[in-house]
């Protein structure tokens, strides 16, 4: 939201009341507590009139600053914050002298100018990462038509020259958001448009800091576009709340932000493997189901979780989470023998229910539904499905009820949800069971209903527990997994998609998805089998679509062999993906990373968008192109040597490659210094890492010792050791745990196999 014309004027109807002065400074072992005047005070008579605004600083966690800023404290109703379970009172050390007060908490100060001038300055050591200064914090007052006005706060953090700004949620626009208004309010828009399922009031700055604008309603970020180097957040009402969290790289942040609110639970490792749906709108029963099943079986196609979209329940009855009988006449029955093929089942379910589902006037009955402002009557919309209400997940009782019938559906044999919707919640005109302001629960609504179904899976299914959700807020990595809604059928919407999962997960996200060959429309063959490449290396995979079924064999004939081919591929990838979600997990680092989180110091990763890395050890750049042509860059100085996985040819670092690729490849490069752990199933995502494994080695530079890592499905690590090179003679020790049946693979030459033990050595000529 932009309160300025140009420089130096104000929009028509804005008084604008900027932070001049730090007039009064409280300093607290734990905290500063600031009174800021929105003039200079020269005299008595200055002080006679506001506002003023009371500014506190204070830690929530090691290497975070929290500000928050108040004007008046008591006139509207409890604020809702992002939601930070990792909060607590770090040590902190403050202090002041004659023109400054400081807060330190681990590496990060904020220093606080005294006296007229308003500057807060925020530095990692003696690196200035951003600051707070002339008309930067303001409180805004905007006149509408009848003279009524409109209170904001606002602030602006300066932006350093060539700085870059990324995140702000799952975004489809632009990867680097200088230059955008962004609207922090999650909207079902698709992914061709600025709207967002998964808004996250978090940015990331490409000089190894972040910011997250702690708060749930509608946060407005102009980035670099009112003022051309800042950033400005605002907020309607009478305060608001971030915290500048330190690097000192991307990483970094990213560890600190998802210690703060929650990082992801360990998704099973089924859930890695192929999953495919009926489709949305398709005609589909059990026989339909069966035959996509039986035919993937026939053509060698692996698979791993199919799932049933919403007309598994009947039209105009979502949610009543009754099969319909009409297709599915006996579904404990069908459940079993899908489950007897080694399928995983997935349902969808949204958190409505339709006027027509034999629930609603239970519902209604016994208050479950969000309500009318004024009335004690139930909000209904025909806004997706007829004379629907909404599930009220601040009133416990509901929360028991929608459990309930999931629960039953669970002990039936269904595996997982795909929580769906979430969106599309009203922000006036509607009372909440605990009270809650309604424009701040728009957002957190979503987070909440997932919440509420993925404790649910956690109880009954322990550590299988995922779900397969579209919208969520800030802190939602804690309930993955997440997929990036309806895009078309072409390459525009697969790049789109693309860069909304690197602004996903430059937010702490975890783990992303998306549908494979698009959702709207029907993918063209060579879309189609590009995106089946681009999903099958993405951490989740999905076949899906709108009116059309997504089964390769509809498409063309060679679209099953790519798909084949990458799934297959994806599961002997699967000891080194799996050992990166568990890292993930631990560290709150991305499996999916956007080539500056990996290579910060590398300006020409700075704005790529077409590649990205699966951890460390693999660059992907999707094909966006008919011909197959496709240029990727690979980091590095040059004298490294970037390895091709599939055909083994080696590429300089430090520079652009243009590229030639059939569907059965794609530019999928292991860095130097490299060992990659390799699975000898292919079969399915979920076995036993440990046996038959290759320690696929990456152009080991002479006296490296480069360290692997083992995991077991269950979550585990099962081994852990290193590969050291010497000369001619590679060494590889376990270290930890025990490998059985593996061997060394260098340059394509196999080393012998070694049963068990805990070293192998190999020369290679």
């Amino acid at each position: 939201m932009k309160f300025t014309d140009g420089q130096w004027m104000l929009q028509p109807g804005v008084t604008a009341h900027y932070a001049a002065e730090a007039y009064a400074v409280e300093i607290h072992p734990d905290r500063l507590v600031v009174l800021a005047t929105t003039r200079p005070i020269k005299h008595r008579g200055d002080t006679l009139q506001g506002p003023t605004l009371t500014v506190t600083i204070s830690s929530p966690l090691e290497g975070v600053v929290r500000v928050s800023v108040e004007h008046f404290s008591a006139s509207q109703p409890r604020r809702l914050h992002v939601p930070m379970p990792g909060a607590h009172q770090p040590a902190v050390r403050t202090g002041e002298n004659s023109t400054h007060a400081t807060l330190t908490t681990g590496a990060l100060t904020v220093e606080l100018k005294k006296g007229e001038g308003w500057n807060l300055t925020f530095r990692e050591g003696d690196r200035v990462l951003t600051r707070s200064d002339w008309r930067s914090l303001g409180y805004i007052q905007w006149a509408g038509d009848r003279g009524h006005k409109t209170a904001y706060v606002h602030e602006q953090l300066t932006l350093q020259v060539g700085e870059s700004v990324y995140g702000l949620g799952e975004r489809f626009t632009p990867w680097v958001k200088n230059g955008q208004v962004v609207e922090n309010t999650n909207k079902d828009g698709g992914t061709a448009c600025e709207q967002a399922y998964k808004s996250v009031p978090f940015y990331l700055s490409s000089r190894g800091y972040g910011v997250l604008v702690n708060e749930a309603g509608p946060v407005s970020f102009e980035v670099a576009s009112e003022k051309t180097t800042r950033v400005q957040f605002s907020r309607e009402g009478e305060s608001i709340d971030y915290c500048v969290i330190a690097g000192p790289h991307p990483k970094a942040v990213l560890q600190r932000l998802t210690a703060l609110t929650g990082r992801a639970p360990l998704p099973p490792a089924w859930s890695f493997g192929l999953w495919m749906t009926t489709s949305f709108t398709t005609q589909y029963d059990e026989a339909t189901a069966t035959h996509f099943i039986d035919e993937m079986k026939r053509r060698d196609l692996p698979l791993s979780v199919f799932h049933f979209d919403c007309f598994w329940m009947r039209e105009f009855q979502w949610c009543d989470f009754e099969w319909d009988r009409r297709g599915f006449p006996e579904p404990e029955a069908m459940l079993a023998r899908l489950k007897a093929k080694g399928l995983r089942i997935s349902l969808w379910i949204n958190p409505y229910v339709a006027q027509k589902s034999p629930l609603f006037a239970e519902g209604v009955r016994e208050g479950y539904f969000l309500k009318r402002q004024g009335s004690g009557l139930t909000w209904q919309t025909d806004l997706w499905q007829p004379g629907m209400a909404i599930v009220d997940f601040t009133n416990p009782a509901a929360v028991a009820w929608y459990q309930g019938h999931l629960r039953r559906l669970l002990a039936m044999g269904v595996d997982c949800f795909k929580t769906d919707f979430g969106e599309r919640i009203p922000s006036e005109g509607v009372v909440y069971h605990d009270g809650s302001d309604p424009v701040e629960m728009h957002n957190l609504y979503a987070l909440r209903y997932n919440e509420v179904v993925f404790d649910l899976l956690r109880e009954v299914r322990g550590a299988d527990a995922v779900v397969f959700a579209r919208s969520t807020y800030a802190s939602g990595q804690r309930f993955p997994v997440h997929w990036g809604g309806d895009c078309w059928s072409n390459f525009e919407s697969m790049a789109e998609s693309l860069r909304g999962g690197l602004s996903l997960t430059a937010c702490g996200f975890a783990f992303w998805s998306h549908d494979i060959g698009g959702f709207e429309g029907n993918p063209p063959p060579a879309v189609y089998k590009r995106w089946i490449q681009f999903g099958l290396l993405s951490s989740h995979s999905r076949l899906h679509g709108s009116s059309s079924y997504r089964v390769p064999w509809l498409v063309d004939e060679e679209s099953c062999d790519v798909l084949r081919a990458f799934t297959r591929l994806k599961h002997r990838l699967m000891p080194y993906l799996y050992a990166k979600a568990i890292e993930a997990c631990d560290t709150g680092v991305p499996v999916m990373r956007a080539m500056v989180v990996e290579h910060p110091d590398d300006p020409a990763c700075a704005t790529l968008d077409r590649q990205y890395h699966l951890g460390e050890s693999l660059l992907v750049a999707p094909v966006f192109t008919e011909s197959g042509e496709v240029d990727v860059y690979l980091p590095g100085q040059g004298a490294g040597r970037w390895t091709h996985l599939i055909s083994g040819e080696q590429q300089a670092g430090g520079r652009w490659h243009r590229e030639q690729h059939g569907f059965l490849s794609l530019p999928l490069y292991v860095p130097p210094n490299t060992v990659l752990p390799w699975g000898a199933e292919d079969e399915r995502a979920d076995y036993d890492y440990t046996r038959g494994l290759s320690l696929r080695v990456f152009a080991l530079d002479d006296g490296a010792r480069v360290p692997f890592v083992v995991p077991s499905p269950d979550g585990r690590i099962a081994a852990r050791g290193d590969v050291l090179r010497e000369g001619a003679r590679y060494t590889a020790r376990v270290t930890e745990g025990a490998l059985y049946d593996w061997c060394l693979l260098v340059d394509g030459r196999r080393s012998a196999v070694q049963a068990d033990g805990g070293w192998l050595a190999f020369e290679v000529n």
